[in-house]
This record gives C-alpha cells, sequence and structure tokens, in this order.
C-alpha cells in the first residue's frame, strides 16, 4: 500500500504480481495483472509500464480476484463517504482493511463517519483484534464523530461481554482495561443511549464510574438522568442529582430546574415543587412559561385548583405570559375537576389575551360539559364551531361519545359513532375502549369482548389500554381462559403489558382460585423489565388474604422494601383487613400502631377498618377507645365510623351503650338509613318497641320527605331476622297505627319474608291482622304474593282459595295472578282446565301476555300434544307475538326427544328470524339433544356456535357435552372441554367431575379416575354417592376389590349411605374376582342394611354349587 502527493512509483511487487493503475479520459476504472484487481479514482496517470512518474495518488492493491484499489488522485476533489464504505465493503481481509481505514483518517480531506468507524469495528471484533478496535474507538473520539449502539455492541462483542447494553457498567471496567478510555464526551454520549434505550439504573452506574475517573457530566446529562428517573417516579435520586451536580459547582439551569418541578408534581409533592421555583428566583433564574405551566398543571392535578389559580395570576403579573399551551392546562384540569363556570371564565380570558379557540380548546369544553351531564349542549358546540370554520376531530368525537355513554345513552353513542365514518373520521382504538369500558362496568362481558374482536376486525391494532379494559370484566367474573387469549395476543402483538394489565390478570387468577397462577406473575413482570407498583403488591396482598394464606400474604408486605416501594395507608388497611378476619388483633393493632413511625399516618378508611375488625373480633370497648383516638390523629369519624361500633354493640347485646352512642353521633352527624337497619334490630329484639318507634320517628321527621319503600323493606326484613316475627309485628303496628308509615310499605316486606322463608300461613295471618285491625287496604300486589307463596308451599287449594276471595273483595286478577294459575294446570297436566282459567281471563278484559303463551305451549308439550303446542306456535308468530327463548325451549326439547332432530335443528335456526337470539338454556337443551341421539359432532359445534356468537356456555353446557362424549366412547374429547371448562371460572360441581370420572372408569382407565377424585376433594368438591359407585364398579372389574372396598367403608364414614348400585358394584367385584364368599356377604350385608335388591344384584351374584 502506498500513500503519496509526489512520487515515483514502479508499482508493487508481491509474489511476483505486478498491479498496474490506469486512467482513461479521467475516469476510474479496474486494473489486472494476474489475479490482482484494483480501483482507480483520480484525474492524473502517466503511463502504464511500471517504473513510470505518477503524480499523487494513493492506492491499495489487494491478492484477491474480488479485492479493489481505490485511489485518491486529486486533492481538491473529497473521496466521499460512501466511496470509503464501498471500498471498505470490498476488503475481505481484516489487516488490509484496517491499513485502508487507518490510511484514510491520515488524509486531510477525508474524514470517517460513524458508518465507516463501526464497520471497522465490527470487523476487527469479529477477528479479535482489541487493540485495533481501541484504536478506531480512540479515532472516534478525538475527531468527534458520533458513536451509537452499533459502536458499542461490536466492542462488547469482541470483549466477550453478553447481555447488550444492560451489561454496561460491567462492559465498561473490561474496556478500560483492554485500552478503550472513555473521555467525558464519550461518556456523556453513552449514558444518553442508555436512557434512549430505557436502562436507568445502568445509567446511574455508568455516571458514578464517569465520576469516579475524575470527568464531570454535562448539564445535559444530569438533565436527561432526571427526566428519565422522574418517569419512574423515584423523586429520591432525582432530588440527589440535582444536589449532586450543585456539589460539582454546575448551576443548574431552568431546564433543569423545571424538569425537577415536573417530577415532583407528577408524584403529588407540590409544595416542594413549589418551593423549587422560589429557589429558582433566589438563584437568579427565574422560571420562563414552561415551568409556571407545568407548576399550575401539578397544583391542578392534586387538586389545589386555588393554588394553581394563585400562580396562573402571578404569572399574568410577570414577564412570562401565559400561552397557549398554558390556557389549555388550566381549561382541560378545570374541566376534569367538573367546575364548568372557571373552565367558561378562563376561555372568556383567553380570547382577551388575543387567543383565538381553536378545536383543542373546544374539545376541552365539550369534555367539560359532558361532565356536569350536559351532554346536548356539548353537541350544540359542534355546530358552533362549524360555523367558525373549525371542523371536530376524533378526540371531539370522542369525547361526546364518552359523554353520551357516562349519562347511559348507548343508543345515541353508537348512532354518533355510526355518523363519525360518514364526517370522514374513522374510529379510533379509544373510540372502541370507550364502549369495551362502558360495557365492562356494566357488567356486559360478552358484548364488550365482541366489541374488542370487531375492532380487530377493522384492522385496528389493540393499544394497552383496549386490551385492559377488556380484562377489566373478565378479571371482575374469574374468565381466565378468554383473559389468558387477549393476554397472550398483546405479548405476541410486540405490546409489553403494563402494571395495570398484570393487575387484572392477577385479579382474573385470584377471582378463579388460581392464586398460585397469580402470584406467578409477579415474576414475569421483573422478568419483562415491568416494575411492579405498590398497587399490583396491594392487589396480591388481598388476594393471598382472600385465600387463607396469611403468612403468605405477610411476606409480600416484608418484600415491598426489596422492590424499593413504600407501603400505602392502602397496604395497611389491607393488612388490618385481613389480619382482622384472621383473628390476630394483636398483631392489626401493631401495625395499626406503627403507620405513624414510619411516615404513613392513618386515615379514617384506616381506623374504620380497624374498629370493624375490633368489633368482628368482640372487642367493641376497644373499639370505642379508638374512636375517642381519632381526633387527635386529626381523623374525622364518618358515618360508618359510628355505624361499625354500633353493630359492635349490638352484636355483643350491649343495647343500651348502642343506643347511647347513637344519641352522641347525632350531635354531629345525621344518622343514615344503615344506622337505623344496624341499630333498631336489636332494640326490638330487646323489647324496646317504643325507644325503637321514636328512633324512627325522629329519623322520619329529620329526613323531612317521603322515605322510599326500599328503606322499610331493609328495616323490617332485618327486624325479622333477628328480633323475631312477633316483635316484627309489633313494631309494625305501633309504625302503622300512629301513621308514621302507610301500612303498605310495612306489611309487604313481612309477607315477602315469610312466604321465602315458607312461612305462609303466618304471612296469610300478618294479612289478615293488617287488613281486618288495622285499615291496611288489601292490594294485588300482596294477594299474588301470598298466591304465589302457598304455591312455592305445595298447598295449591289455599292458594285456589286466596284467588276466589281476592275476587269477591273486588280485586280484580292480573296477568300475573292468572299466569300463576294456568301454570299449576299446566304441570300438573290439567290441560281443560288450563283452556277453561284462560277462557275466564280473556272475558275479565285481561291479555294474555308472552308468559301466558309459554305457558301454553310448555304445558301442551309436557302433556304429550307436541303437535297442538307447535300449531299453537305457529298461529302466534303469524300474528303479533315476539317470541322469547321460553317459547322455543320446550319445542325444540320436545322435538329432540321425539326423534325429530332436524324440526328442532330448523326450529333454533328461524329464532333469528323472529328477532329472538338463542341463550345458554336453549343450547343447553341443543347440545344436550343432539348429544342424546348420537350427533356429538354437532354437538361440539353448538358448543363453539355458543362462542362465537357471544353466549358463555355455563357448567351444564359443559357437562351435557362431556357426558355424551364419554356415552360415545370419545373420552379424550371430554377430557379436552373438562380442562377448557376448568379454564373458564365457572364454579364446578360434583356432576363434572363424576361424568368424567364415569367415563375414564368405563374406558379402563382408572388411575386417571382415581386422580380426578383427588383432584375434586382438593378442590373442596365434596364427592357424592354415585362418585364412589363408579368408582367402586370400575375397580371391582379390574379386580382392584381390595381398593374398591376401601371406597365403600370411606363413604359410610363421610355419611352416605349405600344404595342397590353401591352393593351390586362390590357383588359384581368379588364375583369377577372369584370371591364368592365375600360376595354373598355383601348381599347378606345389603339385606340387613334394608336395601332391596334388583335384577341387577341377582345377575352379579355367582353361582352356588
Amino acid at each position: 500500500m502506498c500513500c503519496s502527493s509526489v512520487n515515483y512509483s514502479y508499482g508493487f511487487t508481491q509474489d511476483s504480481r505486478l498491479p498496474l493503475l490506469n486512467y482513461n479520459n479521467g475516469s476510474l476504472r479496474v486494473g489486472k495483472v494476474g489475479n490482482v484487481k484494483f480501483l482507480i479514482c483520480g484525474s492524473v496517470a502517466i503511463g502504464k509500464k511500471p517504473g513510470k512518474k505518477q503524480v499523487s495518488f494513493c492506492g491499495v492493491a489487494m491478492k484477491s480476484n474480488k479485492d479493489l484499489v481505490a485511489v485518491k488522485r486529486k486533492p481538491k476533489n473529497d473521496l466521499s463517504s460512501v466511496e470509503v464504505m464501498a471500498a471498505l465493503n470490498s476488503i475481505s481481509d481484516p489487516s488490509d482493511a484496517f491499513s485502508y481505514f487507518t490510511s484514510i483518517a491520515k488524509l486531510p480531506f477525508v474524514i470517517h463517519n460513524t458508518e465507516t468507524c463501526n464497520h471497522m469495528l465490527e470487523i476487527l471484533s469479529i477477528h479479535r483484534r482489541i487493540e485495533d478496535m481501541a484504536i478506531v474507538f480512540d479515532l472516534m473520539q478525538k475527531q468527534i464523530i458520533r458513536r451509537d449502539l452499533n459502536t458499542y455492541l461490536p466492542i462488547f462483542k469482541g470483549l466477550d461481554i453478553r447481555g447488550g447494553l444492560r451489561q454496561a457498567p460491567f462492559a465498561l471496567e473490561k474496556m478500560g482495561d483492554a485500552g478503550f478510555h472513555l473521555n467525558a464526551y464519550s461518556y456523556n454520549g453513552f449514558i444518553h443511549l442508555l436512557l434512549q434505550s430505557g436502562f436507568c439504573t445502568e445509567a446511574l452506574e455508568v455516571k458514578g464510574r464517569m465520576l469516579s475517573e475524575g470527568l464531570m457530566p454535562s448539564i445535559k446529562t444530569y438533565s436527561a438522568l432526571m427526566v428519565a428517573i422522574g418517569k419512574r417516579r423515584d423523586i429520591e435520586t432525582v432530588m440527589g442529582l440535582l444536589e449532586e451536580m450543585e456539589g460539582l459547582g454546575l448551576k443548574p439551569n431552568i431546564y433543569t430546574y423545571t424538569i425537577c418541578i415536573r417530577v415532583l408534581g407528577r408524584a403529588g409533592k407540590v409544595d416542594e415543587a413549589y418551593r423549587i421555583m422560589e429557589r429558582m428566583e433566589d438563584d437568579g433564574c427565574g422560571p420562563d412559561v414552561i415551568t409556571y405551566t407545568v407548576l399550575i398543571d401539578a397544583f391542578c392535578t392534586a387538586g389545589k385548583l386555588h393554588n394553581a389559580l394563585e400562580l396562573f395570576v402571578k404569572m399574568k403579573a410577570s414577564s412570562h405570559k401565559p400561552d397557549r399551551v398554558t390556557y389549555v392546562t388550566m381549561l382541560d384540569r378545570l374541566s376534569d375537576s367538573g367546575d364548568l363556570d372557571m373552565v367558561k371564565e378562563f376561555w372568556s380570558e383567553m380570547e382577551a389575551d388575543g387567543y383565538a379557540p381553536d378545536v383543542v380548546t373546544f374539545s376541552i369544553l365539550v369534555n367539560a360539559l359532558c361532565k356536569v351531564g350536559n351532554v346536548d349542549e356539548a353537541f350544540d358546540l359542534l355546530y358552533v364551531m362549524r360555523k367558525q370554520g373549525i371542523l371536530p376531530n376524533h378526540h371531539t368525537y370522542n369525547t361526546l361519545i364518552g359523554g353520551l355513554l357516562r349519562v347511559n345513552r348507548l343508543d345515541d353513542a353508537v348512532d354518533l359513532f355510526n355518523n363519525m365514518e360518514s364526517q370522514g373520521f374513522e374510529p379510533t382504538a379509544y373510540t372502541f375502549v370507550l364502549f369495551i369500558d362502558y360495557y365492562g362496568k356494566a357488567g356486559r362481558t360478552d358484548r364488550a369482548l365482541e366489541t374488542f374482536e370487531k375492532m380487530k376486525t377493522r384492522g385496528i391494532a389493540p393499544t394497552i389500554v383496549a386490551c385492559n379494559a377488556s380484562l377489566y370484566s373478565l378479571a371482575k367474573k374469574g374468565r381466565v381462559g378468554e383473559a389468558k387469549t387477549i393476554f397472550n395476543g398483546l405479548k405476541n402483538s410486540g405490546l409489553a403489558p403494563d402494571s395495570l394489565t398484570y393487575n387484572m390478570m392477577m385479579k382474573c387468577y385470584s377471582k378463579a382460585g388460581q392464586v398460585d397462577e397469580a402470584i406467578k406473575l409477579l415474576s414475569e413482570m421483573s422478568e419483562n423489565q415491568c416494575k411492579p407498583d405498590v398497587i399490583v403488591i396491594n392487589s396480591l396482598i388481598h388476594t393471598l388474604y382472600k385465600a387463607d394464606r396469611v403468612d403468605e400474604a405477610w411476606q409480600m408486605f416484608c418484600r415491598l422494601k426489596d422492590m424499593k416501594l413504600s407501603p400505602t395507608v392502602v397496604t395497611y388497611n389491607t393488612l388490618i383487613a385481613g389480619l382482622g378476619k384472621k383473628g390476630q388483633l394483636q398483631k392489626a393493632i401493631e401495625l395499626f400502631e406503627s403507620m405513624t413511625v414510619i411516615g404513613c399516618p392513618p386515615n379514617t378508611i384506616t381506623f374504620n377498618t380497624l374498629l370493624d375488625c375490633l368489633c368482628k373480633n368482640d372487642e367493641v370497648d376497644l373499639a370505642l377507645k379508638m374512636l375517642y383516638r381519632m381526633s387527635t390523629m386529626n381523623c374525622v369519624p364518618d358515618i360508618l365510623t359510628f355505624n361499625t361500633i354500633i353493630h359492635g354493640f349490638i352484636k355483643e347485646k350491649q343495647v343500651n351503650d348502642a343506643i347511647w352512642l347513637f344519641h352522641q353521633m347525632k350531635k354531629w352527624l345525621a344518622p343514615d338509613s344503615v344506622t337505623l337497619c344496624t341499630l333498631l334490630p336489636g332494640v326490638v329484639k330487646n323489647g324496646l318497641i317504643e325507644e325503637a318507634f321514636k328512633i324512627t320517628e325522629d329519623f322520619v321527621h329529620r329526613v323531612g320527605v317521603y322515605i322510599e319503600r326500599p328503606f322499610w323493606e331493609d328495616l323490617v326484613r332485618g327486624i325479622l331476622i333477628q328480633a323475631g316475627t312477633e316483635n316484627a309485628i309489633l313494631f309494625g303496628e305501633r309504625l302503622v297505627s300512629s301513621k308514621i308509615c302507610h301500612g303498605d310499605p310495612i306489611l309487604m316486606p313481612m309477607i315477602k319474608f315469610l312466604c321465602k322463608h315458607k312461612m305462609v300461613l303466618a304471612a296469610q295471618n300478618v294479612f289478615m291482622k293488617f287488613t281486618t285491625e288495622l285499615g291496611v287496604h288489601p292490594t294485588l300486589e300482596a294477594y299474588n304474593l301470598l298466591i304465589d307463596g302457598f304455591l312455592e308451599a305445595q298447598n295449591p287449594e289455599m292458594a285456589w282459595n286466596l284467588f276466589q276471595e281476592m275476587k269477591n273483595a273486588g280485586c280484580a286478577p292480573d296477568i300475573f295472578t292468572y299466569n300463576l294459575l294456568l301454570d299449576v294446570h299446566g304441570k300438573s297436566g290439567k290441560i281443560k282446565e288450563l283452556l277453561e282459567l284462560y277462557e275466564e281471563m280473556l272475558s275479565n278484559g285481561c291479555k294474555p301476555n308472552t308468559i301466558t303463551h309459554n305457558i301454553a305451549i310448555a304445558s301442551l308439550v309436557k302433556s304429550n300434544s307436541l303437535d297442538k303446542a307447535l300449531s299453537l306456535y305457529f298461529g302466534l308468530i303469524s300474528d303479533d307475538f315476539s317470541p322469547t327463548p321460553c317459547t322455543y325451549g320446550p319445542l325444540i326439547d320436545g322435538l329432540l326427544k321425539s326423534g325429530r332432530p332436524e324440526e328442532a335443528k330448523k326450529l333454533f335456526e328461524e329464532m333469528h328470524d323472529y328477532g329472538c337470539s338463542p341463550n345458554t338454556a336453549i343450547y343447553n337443551i341443543l347440545i344436550n339433544g343432539f348429544g342424546k341421539t348420537g350427533d356429538v359432532d354437532y354437538a361440539c359445534e353448538l358448543l363453539k356456535m355458543m362462542v362465537r356468537e357471544g353466549i358463555r356456555p355455563d357448567v351444564k353446557s359443559f357437562t351435557s357435552l362431556i357426558g355424551c362424549l364419554c356415552v360415545a366412547g370419545r373420552v379424550d374429547d371430554a377430557l379436552h372441554y373438562f380442562e377448557e371448562l376448568k379454564l373458564t371460572g365457572l364454579d364446578l360441581d360434583s356432576v363434572a367431575y363424576n361424568l368424567m370420572i364415569d367415563g375414564l372408569g368405563r374406558s379402563s382407565r382408572i388411575e386417571e379416575a382415581l386422580s380426578l377424585f383427588d383432584e375434586m376433594r382438593n378442590r373442596g368438591i365434596k364427592p357424592d354417592l354415585y362418585t364412589y359407585n363408579s368408582l367402586i364398579l370400575y375397580l371391582g372389574i379390574i379386580g382392584k376389590v381390595e381398593q374398591a372396598g376401601k371406597l365403600y367403608e370411606e363413604l359410610q364414614d363421610m355419611g352416605l349411605e349405600p344404595n342397590v348400585f353401591t352393593y351390586n358394584a362390590l357383588i359384581r367385584g368379588y364375583s369377577m374376582s372369584g370371591n364368592s364368599d365375600l360376595a354373598y356377604s355383601v348381599y347378606k350385608k345389603m339385606m340387613v342394611e334394608g336395601c332391596s335388591p334388583n335384577t341387577g344384584t341377582f345377575a352379579q351374584l355367582p353361582n352356588q354349587s
């Protein structure tokens, strides 16, 4: 290789091969001698033969056919980085590449860039040329060439460092040993690189190493560190960095101070943030518009609107006038607080300052109107906007949709959603989130999931927020399978779950009783660099206490310090509640006392939680002492505080103390309905009827308005439960006779309660007393309750007597009355009487409803008149009749049981034509019916169809299918659906296990059956006689009679009584194993126990010789 401005070159001799440099009309071409190629670029070349004079060239000759020679001939015409990169790419030998790289570095007119340097580092890294890599890195530092991720990773690789940037602190140490010495500029750049990649902890360690080497980070580096760490809410570290930089003599600037204010503000420490601003002014570094705006936002977020307004006034008086961002911030926060008047006031002030409203400010005003329920006025703003030439944006539409959903105007929200597209706005992920959130909180989980799927089919990628909203309702219902699908789909799409996602999944597992799965997610969070927050830990502590895993809950609390998390008052409230439930009062009190010591003082909720624990654990006197302590700890007792202690006194039968505390409470707080429902049952039970009456009378007069029926129902129900029927009636009579309450609100709860508890005769006596002696007018509702009560009590004669009595009293039966009695006729197969009553109903002007027609159809099916039922159905739908699932259920069931599956299928398929969507009950009838006819494939398809239609299968859906599959010998398929059932979060019962155990036993898979038997007991599901009979039968068949005998003994220990099938299974087992004596012994025991044998018994007994 040779570099020269003027020289005489006679070529390059290498292995007897001579490369020649050729020039043709100032262009570039490749010359070749032997197998040597070279690249020529330049303007002057004299001669082609060796020994000719050449002027100003720079070239490299390579041996390989693929190697090129780059030649620079014209100093003023710089060689570009692209050309240098092309030359480097053409050189495969690392030594030649490095030589060329260093030669280019010496040229005054050619400068290496990041790409060429990184390429050189990569080549040298592959060949472990560490010293040469250090030279390249040093060159980058000296020539101030930007270093990026691809600069450092080859160095790490060359030094055998695995783990990427996460190993930065360790890597720097090895780099130093290998001759890589970073200067201040490199350190600052490397710290920024780490922060951009999300490695805050590593960035702090590198900063520490930098300081240890006597190098000083720049203000920009400190600011970047503060921003990154501030996002993690690590205030202590941020303020430590501010103190550290000042200690180094670096004077914070406006940007640095503003970062600190933002971090403190986001953490809710607004007073400290304000002190930082005051300090800025003292340091001669006054706040600017951004600083003011950030602090105003912090005050608003912390709910200190008054302070925000004061600061705004101060800002206007300063040299820094509010800008549009400031106004938008104030308007937005005032809108969030629901202060519409202040929003309008600031709106006017903004316009006065010369800032015309735009789509952002209009959308904020729309939000403010929606927040206070003025949705129609918010809609009117759309016309104002268009009049001013301002078009609404996605946020405007989303705000309006959110406002409509907030006031439960779902249909209007859907209309607006559909209208968006006609206005040229495609719904966003957030638009769908609004509906998902609405459906989820309304308990309409299936509709929420349907909306989530609809969003995906529209080509809108689910966001974290959308996934979290979908998980919310699934978590509440413990639907683990569907939740896992969303959770895994989120991860597969490349999105990282956040702490809320994990929290939702933990709650879902908890609801489904899978606590261990919930705890596993905590480890997964750490592995995925998602730092758990204290909310997640609080949720897990609550889950563990709920699952009776007290020690683990306490261990989780102790782990907070290791996770660098501080317990909140919610943490302590959860722990105290959990400890109280387990009766660990002393530990709960000690924990309560420690709160103030560690700087987390208890609040009113903490006191209420502890008081509840004390009262439930018979420590009401100590609870009263705690009540006195509240005022000394700046906690104000609320109504719940007093209600809790009153409940404690009533529970301990200290009624006089409860009454005393009630009167003390009235000096500060007005009692609520809960207070009376807590206090009065105990007072009435104690025989203090007059005292209870006075308390009630005073409460009614204090309220001063009509007290709604639910209050009286709750009060009377509570008194009936605690004080008994007699005292409740006496108290009711006192209230009615004194006109404190009209009779019906007192009488009706009594009748409801007594009928519900199968005390219908007592209910009738109360009815008679109130109507005949106290002048309470008998109502249709009262008669209906009593008739329904007698029918439920299997006393139709009394029901018919009451029916006649009500007609004699001039109280006309309504459709509810007739439907009750029509149903009685139908269920007893009295079709003639049913039709007569139906005619009476029509003649009395009482129009039948859908329930009436459904009763008639079901009755005809039950009485084996299926074709008449079908004729009635077809006649009804040809008129103005809207069928329901209860219309179709009996008809489909009847068709399937009559061996007419095709007609059943056709009837099912036409349900949608008449506006009737099949429900779970319909699908269950179909699954069971087709399964029993042997068409298990269609039964399986029906279950899948349910899920597709957004109808959640219940336990019966699965058990019907599992049973049919087992009967068909498809046990593996049955097991698949059984496992799926367990993932749904539904409460499994013994039926599901029994079917699966029987199916496995029938297929001679007895070990698996026994495993399921253990599993069901571990789940707390009690095996029944069917379970034991199945296992005894199949153990006997395979010759394990001893084990069968043990199960027979076990079932008796469980309090179960063997039946004929139990004995038959044992006899069969002993007979098949050749033990005739034991078989006959079981038979004799069966007879002694009074269990009559059947034909199966004699068939199993061995022949006696």
